[in-house]
């Protein structure tokens, strides 16, 4: 019984990460409950499976069974089982806009990625100012696709600067770029973000498998990184193009 349990979701679990074993597991299980994919009252695989699934020893699957219990995710019976007890219940978001361009980003979870395009190119000119490039110099573009459950939800196209190119852009498939570039060196200050509303042109609805002109979702953030004078410059420019059809946000704004 995997209902629940993507192929993305449990490739999530690296053997060559720093963190331990059973609080990835833990992690993701978390994840899946507090978002709602594992919903209230659900029956999850038994120790042995779950080890089975993610391809770890029966200790790691029960130490984070016993950790997601703890917490009052779930409740362990014997003979009857591990059953979710957490109920899900989409809330409206109390924050600044910053606050709900995050809850936004959540919905990224458990998605995998398409890569289209990739390369070390010339940005566009507002693009390379902003990133303060010479005329000519190149920098990191990524252009991809995030799906979840057959649903192309979001069309991403990045340029960041003073990084390599990976080896295999592949990588990007399943791996959050900003993880990739702090192995590269490169670590985020803070970052802007603005919302807007766009229209789909040609190439971006046939990604997203929508009409022409279809309005979309327009994020669009500015990675910042600290330099050695103590100023900040811009190395991560991200537009994220979204259908709306699988987003709903609500805001509840209150006045001080």
């Amino acid at each position: 019984m995997d209902d629940g349990f993507s192929s993305h979701l449990i490739g999530q679990v690296c053997r060559s990460s720093p963190t331990p074993l059973y609080y990835q597991l833990f992690s993701l299980l978390k994840e899946s409950i507090l978002d709602g994919t594992l919903a209230l009252g659900l029956q999850l695989p038994p120790e042995e499976q779950l080890a089975d699934l993610f391809k770890v020893s029966r200790i790691t699957a029960k130490r984070a069974m016993d950790d997601l219990a703890a917490e009052g995710l779930v409740e362990r019976q014997r003979g009857r089982g591990t059953h979710v007890i957490f109920q899900y219940s989409p809330k409206p978001v109390c924050a600044p806009l910053t606050g709900m361009l995050q809850e936004i980003e959540r919905s990224v979870s458990n998605s995998s990625a398409q890569i289209l395009d990739y390369g070390m190119r010339v940005p566009p000119r507002d693009i390379r100012e902003d990133l303060r490039l010479a005329d000519g110099e190149t920098a990191l573009h990524l252009l991809r696709v995030r799906e979840r459950d057959g649903m192309k939800f979001g069309h991403y196209s990045s340029w960041t600067a003073r990084v390599d190119m990976p080896a295999d852009p592949a990588i990007f498939e399943n791996t959050p770029r900003l993880s990739y570039y702090r192995q590269q060196g490169l670590e985020v200050s803070h970052a802007t973000q603005t919302l807007s509303a766009v229209s789909a042109d040609t190439s971006v609805a046939d990604a997203l498998d929508v009409a022409e002109g279809n309005p979309l979702l327009s994020l669009t953030r500015r990675s910042y990184q600290k330099t050695g004078a103590g100023d900040e410059q811009i190395l991560d420019f991200l537009e994220v193009l979204c259908n709306p059809a699988y987003f709903q946000c609500s805001m509840d704004l209150i006045l001080d």
